[in-house]
């Protein structure tokens, strides 16, 4: 099959050992991004089988429509950023591996170590010592303060095990049933809602964007957090109120973020409200950006593809495409 692979930034899928998987298929790499329908349309004129980085590149119809070679999307977790109804319009089957019950320790270990930098003000003391400047100011220590984890899932629970080990005593917050797998491995959870906001020294978001999540925590959530607290993003952007972060960290409640999460992205010329906020800590959307982690994404993605080139595809989101193809 002729496979398109996109956005892979620093051509680091070939190097990696589930490459291999691809033997046989006649395999092109992108390694900048382009969302512009007309272009995109141009590079995968001839692909059968698109490959997608995460959620780096919107698949909607108006592409699809212009791909008619086009027979299979692999990827990885979830999809809004694809237009599945297209793609069934379309004839163009959509697998992706949920993998709920895999939890992500890049993303995690980034949550805890974006905590780490915004309450000891790693960068913004690297930044002044590359400027000459000796200390700029004092940074907070972690062991005894409270850990907020909203909400305990996958990622969540490795954060708060990572918060168990620096001492934090973790405090849970979400559906009953997150709370309550917190409580069974031995973790706290909040009374309320206003009480987790207020009494977190750190509120770390652990959500799946989803319609009835978008914009979850809102700006009076925030509010009520300490002058001192850090909130730390490194889910989607959507979860927090359009517009209510950039506002409470200039009211002073919560006093510092970390994001690693944008409504739009990539974020190329600089300029974003956050990046100009001296309390403030943000990475380039890398959760998920290790050589580790890739390994094992891609490999479910490439095994996806296998299947389907055998005649037994896996992880169908549009089965009903399938059932066209094959009969």
């Amino acid at each position: 099959m002729r496979v398109t692979i996109l956005d892979d930034y620093f051509d680091t899928l070939r190097h990696l050992p589930c490459f291999g998987k691809l033997d046989g298929h006649d395999v092109t790499i992108w390694n900048d991004h382009v969302q512009a329908t007309g272009p995109l349309a141009e590079r995968l004129a001839d692909t059968e089988a698109l490959v997608l980085f995460r959620e780096r590149t919107r698949i909607q119809a108006d592409l699809l429509e212009r791909l008619p070679k086009l027979r299979l999307i692999s990827q990885r977790s979830v999809y809004p950023h694809v237009d599945v109804d297209a793609c069934t319009a379309n004839g163009i089957l959509l697998c992706s591996n949920m993998h709920s019950d895999t939890p992500s320790y890049a993303a995690a270990e980034l949550s805890f170590g974006l905590i780490l930098a915004a309450m000891r003000q790693i960068p913004q003391q690297m930044a002044a010592l590359r400027a000459g400047r000796w200390q700029i100011g004092v940074g907070s220590t972690l062991r005894g303060k409270t850990l907020g984890i909203y909400s305990y899932g996958r990622i969540g629970a490795e954060v708060a095990n990572y918060g168990r080990a620096f001492g934090l005593r973790v405090l849970v917050w979400g559906g009953d049933a997150s709370r309550q797998r917190a409580r069974d491995d031995g973790f706290d959870s909040a009374a309320s809602r206003e009480e987790f906001f207020a009494t977190c020294d750190v509120v770390s978001l652990h959500i799946r964007l989803k319609p009835e999540t978008r914009g979850i925590v809102t700006a009076a959530d925030l509010a009520s957090m300490k002058p001192d607290a850090l909130i730390v993003n490194t889910s989607r952007a959507g979860l927090i109120e359009t517009g209510a972060l950039e506002a409470a960290l200039a009211a002073g409640r919560p006093g510092m973020a970390a994001v690693d999460v944008y409504d739009e992205e990539p974020i190329t010329d600089g300029k974003h409200p956050l990046l100009e906020m001296p309390n403030v800590v943000c990475t380039p959307h890398i959760g998920f950006v290790t050589k580790d982690e890739f390994e094992i994404q891609f490999s479910d993605i490439f095994d996806q593809i296998a299947a389907y080139a055998a005649g037994k595809p896996i992880n169908m989101i549009n089965p009903e495409v399938w059932q066209t193809q094959s009969g």
